[in-house]
């Protein structure tokens, strides 16, 4: 439509009114403000060009009209797919009429008579509000036509629930907790909340909290004046000032220090940074990405990490399920990285084996995705995958290995089914609790990575 291609604030403000006099003074004082204006003198016109697509960012209507009247029309706007916000103007004194128009939708309404700006404030409003669920509705289009499929790959149930999760929190800018192993993808999942986020055309800033030092910390995130301390020779911005108006990705963040946490805590609360050595106070407006591969809160319990800068960075949460929760997705996952390695390289791509493969499905990968990416390079260029030991490649067609296989599989296929339910698989399964808890762990299987997995196997309706 095109209303999807248009930012809000080029987009018409529709007037309809039966009274020629009030389109002309209204639609000359809205053109004198800087808006576009289209008028229509009877609302069954707005209706059919609204229903052919017409670009519209706030439809503004007079309730007593002849024919079809405000509120038939507001009610017809209201059962569109994507209906523009709606600003009714009523006569004085009728209270009941606003208060109907309310409760059928109507963004706003003004009461005769009115002061044009009060108006002009109200249209303003209603295409900011437009403008973001028209950009929502276009993130999340661009979501659903494989953007993420392409940055996240798999077929895995966890996976098809992280893009899912991921396409839901990209359009706000709540901060996000991203938890999973190393080399698990966690800052794949951080630019992919920026890049299809409102915040995307400002900056992605990474930290390592992990790989700086404790007493430079602060500085790195809040920035300094030229000679707040010794080595400081010039001015240098913090990564939360950049940041502003984008996205800050704190990788490691349990590395912090307590008394950076303390600060980063009161940053976010109040939006506003001080670099080291200065007393002004800068606005920032960002969003954080944090990304742990511990359990946050039982730091928090042991009292080495403060549980109110948890609660502040986890307003949602990502678990990011490791290799071993989406074996099937190996396979997939080592032919792309073979493609990027054969392409980087210039070596020619040759397809791995089935036994290759299937050694490569068996195997622990302690370092995820960035351990599979470097076995996949070595392949492409003729090296020996040392990942791949004798346990995984000389018995693969032993009974033993086979057991294990199947054991694995029937796990993940149950625990997928039940969504995670563990009372459920014990009784499906016929296990003690211990014995099930022995084996997930065995083949590396967390209960969260099948939550919400039911879900995904219903076909769409």
């Amino acid at each position: 439509m095109p209303d999807e291609m248009a930012p809000a604030t080029s987009l018409p403000v529709w007037l309809v009114d039966d009274d020629p006099d009030v389109r002309e003074s209204l639609s000359q004082w809205l053109e004198l403000s800087e808006l576009k204006v289209r008028t229509f003198s009877r609302g069954q016109a707005a209706l059919e060009a609204l229903q052919s697509g017409d670009a519209c960012g706030v439809l503004v209507c007079d309730v007593k009209m002849p024919g079809l009247d405000g509120m038939a029309v507001l009610r017809e706007v209201q059962a569109l797919e994507e209906p523009p916000p709606m600003v009714m103007i009523t006569g004085h004194g009728d209270v009941p009429m606003a208060v109907s128009a309310m409760r059928a939708g109507a963004w706003d309404f003004v009461e005769k008579p009115f002061e044009p700006e009060r108006l002009e404030e109200c249209v303003r409003r209603a295409l900011e509000r437009r403008r973001l669920a028209l950009e929502n509705r276009r993130l999340r289009h661009a979501l659903r036509e494989g953007g993420l499929a392409t940055r996240l790959l798999g077929q895995a149930p966890a996976m098809v629930r992280l893009r899912q999760q991921l396409a839901n929190l990209a359009p706000v800018r709540a901060n996000v907790l991203v938890q999973g192993e190393t080399g698990s993808g966690k800052e794949v999942v951080a630019r992919c909340l920026h890049d299809f986020g409102p915040g995307r055309e400002a900056p992605f800033v990474a930290l390592n909290c992990g790989a700086i030092a404790p007493e430079l910390i602060e500085s790195e995130l809040f920035g300094h004046e030229k000679g707040a301390f010794t080595g400081a020779l010039e001015r240098r911005i913090g990564k939360l000032e950049h940041a502003s108006g984008g996205t800050l990705f704190l990788d490691e963040v349990e590395s912090l220090p307590l008394a950076a946490q303390v600060k980063l805590l009161r940053a976010l609360q109040e939006g506003e940074v001080t670099r080291l050595g200065s007393n002004s106070v800068i606005e920032v407006d960002l969003r954080v990405v944090a990304a742990s591969k511990v359990d946050l809160l039982a730091l928090a319990g042991e009292g080495r990490f403060r549980e109110d800068l948890y609660y502040r960075l986890a307003i949602a949460e990502l678990g990011i399920p490791s290799l071993r929760e989406r074996r099937e997705d190996i396979p997939l996952l080592f032919r792309h990285f073979c493609r990027q390695a054969a392409e980087v390289h210039d070596r020619p791509l040759h397809e791995p084996d089935g036994e290759l493969l299937r050694a490569l499905e068996r195997h622990h990968w302690p370092g995820n995705l960035r351990e599979l990416r470097n076995a996949a390079t070595r392949y492409v260029l003729g090296l020996e995958i040392p990942q791949l030991g004798d346990g995984d490649i000389a018995h693969e067609d032993s009974l033993a290995a086979q057991l294990a296989a199947f054991e694995a599989a029937l796990l993940r296929s149950a625990l997928s089914r039940h969504a995670g339910n563990i009372q459920a698989v014990l009784e499906e399964l016929d296990l003690p609790r211990r014995t099930l808890n022995q084996k997930m762990q065995k083949h590396g299987l967390r209960r969260e990575a099948f939550i919400g997995a039911s879900e995904q196997e219903k076909p769409p309706s």
